[in-house]
């Protein structure tokens, strides 16, 4: 199979702990992963979506959500959470450069990743709580969506990681043609919400605007911080990415 192909089967492999075999991948089909990231969060998204409308039969808005997020956490092995726990004991420890650069190789988790990672966790299962029976058709919107932003970060930016430290440069090699393909993914699944019905167009233009906005000051951080992006970064922008979409959700819900 061509590697445009191959990759959203590994794409699933590098971004979730479900078992979908196919080993050994390819330098090439890696670097077509992060193209179909979006559609990992959309089928990601679908089955939590269900769970959580499952949940709320017998459970209040909040405590439905928080389990929910809790399946998240072991369908995907906490990847992004891990990303967004370093960055910000990075960037909030990190006086230079250099020291911004030793924080992230660190594996332990600061003050400052452990207070992100809770706030992120309790803004976003308060935010879903608002929506209501209305998760069913946000998640798969939110998964997929918050993945586009990092794909046009790694295109654009540098990727500032040593060779020997690098976790994520397999992934990180992608150019347009797979931002291209992540931002037609993010279309498709806003094209069905709103032909559904389930998203208006001035919604839609509003979420658009909040991932262009997140994504733009985030990598400005990165650059002036860090001189680049790392695996760490793009998975902190995922998870700010999320947040951004669910308040635009939620806004009026």
């Amino acid at each position: 199979m061509p590697p445009a192909l191959r990759g959203l089967r590994a794409a699933f492999v590098f971004f979730t702990r479900i078992p979908v075999g196919g080993f050994p991948y390819r330098k090439e089909d890696y670097a077509w992963a992060l193209a179909h990231g979006p559609f990992v969060g959309l089928v990601l998204g679908g089955v939590l979506g269900a769970l959580e409308h499952g949940f709320l039969f017998g459970l209040a808005p909040l405590p439905a959500a928080a389990l929910t997020l809790g399946a998240s956490l072991l369908l995907t092995g906490a990847f992004h959470e891990d990303g967004l726990a370093d960055t910000s004991d990075a960037l909030g420890g990190g006086y230079d450069r250099a020291r911004v650069l030793a924080i992230l190789k660190d594996s332990r988790i600061g003050s400052f990743g452990g207070a992100a990672l809770a706030w992120s966790l309790l803004l976003r299962a308060a935010l879903l709580a608002a929506l209501g029976s209305s998760v069913a058709w946000a998640w798969p919107l939110v998964g997929c969506a918050a993945r586009v932003g990092p794909v046009w970060l790694v295109v654009a930016m540098p990727y500032v990681t040593a060779e020997q430290d690098a976790k994520s440069r397999t992934v990180a090699q992608a150019g347009v043609p797979q931002a291209i393909v992540a931002t037609l993914w993010f279309l498709g699944a806003a094209g069905v919400a709103l032909h559904a019905r389930f998203l208006s167009l001035p919604r839609a233009g509003a979420l658009v605007a909040a991932l262009a906005v997140i994504t733009a000051v985030s990598g400005w951080r990165y650059r002036v911080r860090a001189g680049g992006i790392t695996g760490d970064f793009l998975g902190a922008t995922e998870q700010l990415g999320e947040i951004a979409v669910l308040a635009v959700l939620a806004w009026t819900a």
